[in-house]
């Protein structure tokens, strides 16, 4: 299916709000020259600021102009059974009483936290639709942890239980479904105050900040990122954990005021996250990576190229990004994503052929998420329009649907 043109977003939403073009400019305080070109395809893409400047003005989520596309189209079409069965999941019937016991209460806890570990492998895979398939048995494995056993293995158990609805709520906003993402998070929460571990709270915390920013409350996510962050660096700054906690907490307040038009703040909070990273050679390893918080050096630099491609800063972007060498612990999403960013500010730099050298690398990594990423097929057709076709470019293009 083809992906709709931001252009065509924009006018269906601000007719919806019954505003003129010049209407939304004032609003949104986005030039009207702006909106004109991204309505008629003169633009194929803009910048986050940008996008978020828009949904301001038109009332709307900002994933309603995002390009980074939710596995599930927002098209009216019905949810799929997978994505149904962990609505479910996280929103069991109200006030039924809860399901006996069948013989499971001796579930391990270990095996539970290797059904977590695996499931957040697959997420960060963007195995979405198989993720979907487990997550409802891993959700109620979890439920079971946190209901059985003595005072202490009950605490082990909605510590379980508080990653598996964290997953969960980084899944729904993945699904483009951010209100089932904060009732998920919410019950997180719950269940992280249940139990023995003081990281689990500010954690999820940085996931409720994710799904704020994709709600346009930027503001909120902000305050909420930062606050967190300096709960963890007085009590735990001096662990592996704590650190990995504090820093993704602070990566996320720089995004959300990046996203607000404050690169200066943003830019000066990643370089203190970056510097802070470098501490973590120097500390005892986390007990499992992958339950606590992607931070790392290269976690940062690639948050740092993004934000710097989206303030229209491309050789800041292609310096930050050169000779960058990715930890062994970087998600494959990170790393398409940094690929992308990289293919965007050889565009802006006016290189189509480091363009296109760089996206026929993200083609041979992820062609299912390249082929269905909106920013993916706006920069081809940014370079399609282009006056030089560097050789590759039309088996890109042919690949996107750009071209026939």
């Amino acid at each position: 299916m083809a992906v709709e043109h931001l252009g065509d977003r924009l006018t269906r939403l601000r007719r919806l709000a019954d505003l003129t073009p010049e209407a939304l400019a004032a609003k949104s305080g986005v030039s009207a020259d702006v909106v004109r070109k991204l309505e008629q395809k003169r633009k194929h893409s803009a910048r986050l600021p940008t996008l978020h400047a828009l949904a301001r003005g038109l009332g709307v989520e900002v994933t309603a102009l995002l390009g980074d596309p939710p596995g599930v189209p927002s098209n009216g079409d019905a949810e799929p059974p997978a994505l149904i069965a962990v609505r479910r999941a996280i929103m069991p019937p109200l006030f039924a009483p809860p399901p006996e016991p069948t013989g499971a209460e001796t579930l391990s806890l270990g095996l539970l936290r290797a059904e977590i570990t695996d499931g957040w492998t697959l997420y960060h895979a963007a195995e979405f639709d198989r993720l979907m398939q487990v997550l409802p048995g891993i959700i109620a494995d979890a439920q079971l942890a946190a209901a059985v056993g003595s005072a202490e293995e009950r605490a082990k158990g909605q510590a379980a239980l508080a990653k598996t609805l964290q997953l969960a709520g980084h899944l729904a906003i993945r699904m483009g479904k951010t209100d089932l993402a904060l009732i998920s998070l919410e019950r997180a929460m719950n269940a992280a105050q249940a139990s023995s571990d003081p990281l689990l709270a500010p954690m999820i915390c940085n996931s409720v900040a994710w799904a704020y920013q994709r709600q346009n409350r930027l503001d909120d996510a902000e305050r909420l990122a930062v606050s967190a962050a300096d709960q963890v660096e007085n009590a735990h700054g001096d662990t592996a954990e704590g650190l990995r906690v504090w820093g993704g907490l602070l990566m996320s307040a720089a995004t959300s005021a990046a996203r607000s038009g404050d690169y200066d703040q943003a830019s000066d909070m990643m370089t203190t996250a970056e510097r802070a990273a470098g501490r973590l050679s120097t500390l005892p390893p986390p007990v499992n990576g992958k339950m606590v918080s992607v931070f790392s050096r290269s976690s940062v630099r690639i948050e740092r190229v993004r934000l710097a491609v989206q303030h229209a800063r491309p050789e800041e972007a292609l310096s930050l990004a050169r000779g960058m060498r990715l930890s062994q612990d970087t998600p494959p999403s990170w790393r398409t994503w940094l690929l992308l960013d990289v293919a965007r500010a050889h565009t802006d730099m006016g290189d189509a052929a480091g363009a296109v050298k760089v996206l026929e690398a993200l083609r041979r990594v992820a062609p299912v998420w390249m082929r269905h990423h909106a920013l993916a097929v706006a920069i081809v057709t940014d370079l399609w329009a282009g006056p030089a076709r560097p050789p590759g470019l039309r088996k890109l293009a042919q690949f996107l649907g750009v071209a026939q």
